[in-house]
């Protein structure tokens, strides 16, 4: 700190306690008027749910959203729960699995003074069905299995063993799916469960996977129940699976059953059904008509993408509208709180003022030349550290793999291709060398700007030869990484591609980078041959990212055998 600097500091000081001795004159302060918000929130509560039985869902979104940032936390829970189930389930419908388990997980410490039922099973049911998504089948199931064990109406115990099922279906495990859907169909309660059909339809189509002629028998009663009920979501999926069921068989009855289903989700204007009836309509008809829906699902498909992406953008301008609004609100209780407690401190504030000047001026004359001192020996010794770390780095990574390369040059025939590949080989580690140097010393990455320099690194391993795909970059907020774990992350990242490209062999390599409570965590796998653990880990630049990560409290651990790729697995605490 300079001697101007500090000046400035002292004379910002007395400005600053004048103020605040001329602010202590007694003044009425403005307290916001409270207001039962309940009318308004049950109101729009109301219009979120008409919305989304209308399947309005940009409109149902906001309503909800409006409702959350209304809510008290102590008094409004359910409408808060029940507004995050909604928008959570919204968020499902439109593909965003990650984003619905973000939001209904905001849920979950609400429980604790909430005694619904159908509150817990719906934030259960809304994570299960996401998980199922995200192939997580073992959390899936975890999540359905604590729905079902509620004590809650027979329905909604039975859709949860129903969900369960779903998701051995997904693993193509069918017998264990039959294992649970059967008994439910001979439960007492059965009967009464008006969504029966949807255990008939899936009981059916496990037969029907299984090979069992019993498949057709539960396809057509699930049918029959599903036009009694009029339910024409249902009827999709009945005339879907009877085209499935046809298309080996009969391919006509199979094409009437895909047309079936492709003219009511035409109807009720659902792409995804659309979309899976015309690539049924595809398998069941032939030349210019098997031409004609593959062009239209071409047409439909890109227009349902970009339909999405302006939804996503949508609800994101919601969320980030809603947030204000609610932080607004809370700004406004705070301030009401705060005005009472000023009223109360403004008899004594001009006494402690008073003694905060006195003491304020004496302690910082007193500090300025030894603050003016010490800043010059600190830059002095700074500049001394920084270089000797740099000259020892360079000693230690650069000059004597430099000295070996002069060598190679000097004693070797160049000539040789083989030769030649080597000394770029060194050539290149000693730039790396020198390159990872220079960024250590240099300014910092922030935010959105390491984000990039992260896919830079990643795009400049990809080849021809080796495909690199990264997932959840963006989802990661990078700004709560500090500039040492930053610096980590790109070394460890940087170690494990370098190695890649030397010794695995591999055609692909995949990142995965996520959130997981307080700590960002990146798997790491590639299908190279591998090789012993002993042996990859006694690597220089393996132990050197370790040491670091562990400096940090972090862990990393690898994983490979030969012939069986290579895996790593990194936390870093946030």
């Amino acid at each position: 700190m300079t001697s101007k600097n500090i000046y400035i500091l002292i004379f910002s000081l007395l400005l600053a306690m004048l103020l605040a001795l001329q602010s202590c004159e007694k003044k009425p302060l403005k307290t916001t008027k409270k207001q039962d918000n309940k009318v308004k929130i049950n109101r729009l509560i109301l219009l979120g749910e008409t919305k989304y039985q209308k399947m309005e869902f940009d409109s149902s979104y906001y309503y909800f959203n409006k409702v959350k940032s209304l809510c008290d936390v102590k008094k409004d829970t359910s409408e808060i729960i029940y507004s995050l189930i909604n928008i959570a389930a919204i968020e499902q419908n439109q593909g965003n699995y990650y984003e619905s388990e973000n939001t209904v997980t905001k849920a979950i410490p609400l429980l604790i003074n909430n005694t619904k039922p159908s509150h817990h099973w719906g934030i259960y049911t809304t994570l299960g069905i996401n998980y199922m998504f995200l192939h997580e089948y073992k959390r899936a199931i975890y999540y359905h299995n604590k729905a079902s064990k509620l004590k809650t109406d027979k329905t909604r115990i039975q859709d949860s063993k129903n969900n369960i099922a779903l998701v051995y279906m997904e693993q193509q495990d069918y017998q264990k799916a039959i294992q649970i859907l059967l008994p439910l169909t001979l439960d007492k309660g059965f009967i009464s469960n008006e969504d029966r059909y949807i255990i008939l339809d899936n009981l059916g189509y496990c037969y029907f996977k299984l090979g069992d002629s019993k498949a057709i028998y539960y396809f057509k009663k699930s049918l029959k129940l599903r036009k009694i009920k009029k339910d024409e979501w249902g009827l999709i999926t009945s005339y879907s699976r009877l085209a499935e069921f046809y298309l080996k068989k009969n391919p006509r009855l199979a094409y009437k059953y895909s047309l079936l289903a492709y003219e009511k989700a035409t109807k009720i204007k659902d792409i995804n059904d659309r979309l899976i009836s015309l690539t049924s309509l595809i398998k069941s008809s032939e030349g210019n008509e098997s031409k004609k829906y593959a062009l239209d699902y071409i047409r439909i498909n890109d227009s349902n993408n970009k339909a999405k992406q302006i939804a996503k953008n949508q609800f994101a301008k919601m969320k980030y509208d809603s947030k204000n609004e609610r932080e607004e609100n809370q700004k406004l209780k705070i301030d009401n709180i705060q005005n009472e407690f000023q009223l109360e401190q403004q008899k004594n504030r001009v006494l402690l003022l008073f003694y905060f000047i006195t003491i304020g001026i004496i302690a910082t004359l007193g500090i300025v030349k030894y603050l003016y001192s010490k800043n010059k020996t600190d830059k002095i010794k700074t500049t001394i550290e920084t270089e000797n770390r740099i000259s020892k780095k360079l000693h230690d990574e650069v000059a004597n793999d430099l000295f070996q390369t002069i060598a190679f040059t000097e004693t070797q025939d160049l000539g040789s291709n083989e030769n030649k590949a080597l000394l770029l080989s060194n050539l290149g580690n000693i730039y790396s060398a020198t390159r990872n140097i220079s960024r250590e010393n240099s300014p910092l990455i922030k935010g959105i700007e390491f984000e990039t320099e992260i896919k830079e690194l990643l795009s400049g391993f990809n080849s021809k030869t080796v495909n690199i795909i990264a997932n959840g970059i963006e989802q990661v907020d990078w700004k709560k990484l500090d500039n040492i774990k930053k610096i980590i992350v790109y070394r460890v990242l940087q170690e494990l591609l370098i190695n890649m490209k030397k010794h695995s062999n591999c055609s692909l390599a995949m990142l995965i980078f996520k959130k997981n409570k307080n700590n960002l965590e990146i798997n790491y796998s590639d299908n190279g041959a591998g090789a012993p653990i002993d042996e990859i880990i006694k690597g220089k630049g393996l132990q050197n990212v370790r040491n670091r990560i562990l400096d940090v409290k972090g862990n990393i651990t690898f994983e490979s055998e030969p012939n069986k790729g290579f895996k790593s697995n990194i936390v870093l605490p946030l």
